[in-house]
């Protein structure tokens, strides 16, 4: 029987039960920020999604199921559908994958290098999408689309 601390969110003040000790692989249920608060995985989410808006880059991870592609961030939190994506040839990796999706209506371009990571470096691009282009391809967390 593994035992659990309470750790509590600084963004919402959810209370999380983290195992202790850390497991060897996962995650503790909460992320730890630069200045060393604890928040859980939704306001983590937020906090990312933010960062995207105001940089207008940043990492996410490209992750499949059968064969379709879907940008996600750490946790599956944030989840983004891919509308267009593209396998490609590169002179190190041997490949890579091109992919693009929907963020506040507009394109985001997303490319992972080689079969051995999930790591997508994804940027907004200055392509403001058609209504008709957007529908389908938001991101699915619906909690991060209210703010």
């Amino acid at each position: 029987m593994s035992n659990h601390i309470e750790v509590t969110c600084a963004d919402c003040g959810e209370l999380i039960l983290a195992p202790e000790p850390a497991p060897i692989c996962g995650g503790m249920g909460y992320a730890i920020t630069k200045d060393g608060k604890q928040v859980c995985y939704p306001c983590s989410a937020r906090r990312l999604l933010a960062k995207l808006r105001e940089d207008g880059k940043g990492c996410l991870y490209l992750t499949w199921d059968e064969h379709t592609p879907t940008v996600t961030d750490w946790t599956g939190e944030l989840r983004f559908k891919v509308r267009h994506s593209r396998k490609g040839k590169h002179n190190i990796a041997g490949t890579r994958y091109d992919v693009w999706f929907n963020l506040d209506g507009y394109e985001w371009w997303g490319v992972q290098y080689g079969e051995w990571t999930q790591v997508c470096h994804c940027r907004r691009t200055s392509r403001r999408l058609a209504p008709r282009e957007r529908q389908g391809g938001e991101c699915e967390a619906r909690y991060l689309m209210a703010e």
